[in-house]
């Protein structure tokens, strides 16, 4: 399984990548799922890739190469796409591609055509945008009101970049908080682990030297680990508990309700039980 976050903000991007997979419980090994392409002041794209690896990796190369027929004109690549939308139709291409290369020996074999990226990145003279790519080669595209795209094991850290995050949120809190939402993920699953590969992207600069790897000697991480752990339980002691006695309390427990309460059967000295 892996994990992997993109954000969307008004100062600019963040990436986050596990880079664990596993085929079963003894064979557990280590592949990069972030792939950054750019020309350096001219366009700079990142992706992020969860399911199926062999799926991931064919399309990860194919992309580089892949053509969108553009009638007499030159056709569209990620090269050479005058925006964002146009680069993200070429992935969806090449993930329909690697499907007819692949997808009925696949499914002979009873295995599910699984893979889905984000992709986000800036080309000169447009805004930065991201997009959820599927499986299928569609996609969606990030907005204000949903800033951030998450593959793969999502659950467990989405709690924390549903209340921290919006679009004006600076990036080294954005940075932060996908690091909180990784930790909480590494915690709660097995098949999601280190090393992680973190980037940032500033709007506007169309390249990024904000990228770092990050095992398990990294200092910040294992703050963010240690840190995160303890003030979780410090808040979580420092909430009252339940009074079931009806003492005087600002918070009840017992408070009144128009819900029904649960149904119960309730049997008394001597009644006969059929």
């Amino acid at each position: 399984m892996t994990y992997c976050v993109g954000i969307r903000l008004d100062a600019g991007l963040v990436f986050l990548s596990d880079s664990r997979t596993n085929a079963g419980l003894d064979q557990i090994s280590t592949f990069r799922k972030m792939m950054v392409y750019e020309k350096p002041g001219e366009r700079f794209m990142v992706m992020l890739s969860a399911g199926n690896l062999s799926i991931s990796q064919s399309v990860r190369e194919i992309l580089q190469v892949e053509k969108l027929d553009n009638g007499d004109a030159e056709p569209i690549t990620i090269w050479n796409a005058k925006s964002m939308f146009d680069a993200t139709r070429v992935l969806g291409a090449a993930v329909r591609r690697v499907y007819d290369q692949d997808g009925p020996s696949l499914k002979a074999s009873g295995v599910d055509f699984n893979a889905s990226m984000i992709f986000g990145g800036q080309i000169k003279g447009e805004a930065m945008r991201m997009f959820l790519v599927y499986s299928a080669g569609n996609f969606i595209e990030a907005t204000r009101e949903t800033c951030f795209f998450q593959v793969g094991e999502s659950k467990y850290g989405k709690p924390i970049l549903d209340r921290v995050l919006e679009p004006a949120t600076p990036l080294d809190v954005a940075a932060k908080c996908a690091l909180v939402s990784m930790d909480s993920t590494l915690k709660s699953n097995l098949s999601v682990g280190l090393p992680l590969d973190l980037l940032l992207y500033r709007n506007g600069s169309l390249a990024s030297n904000d990228i770092v790897c990050i095992d398990d000697q990294n200092p910040y991480f294992g703050m963010i680990h240690s840190t995160w752990g303890q003030r979780l339980r410090e808040v979580f002691e420092g909430i009252d508990d339940p009074r079931w006695d009806g003492g005087a309390t600002a918070h009840p427990l017992m408070a009144r309700s128009a819900r029904y309460e649960p149904m119960r059967k309730i049997t008394h000295p001597g009644e006969r039980i059929v």
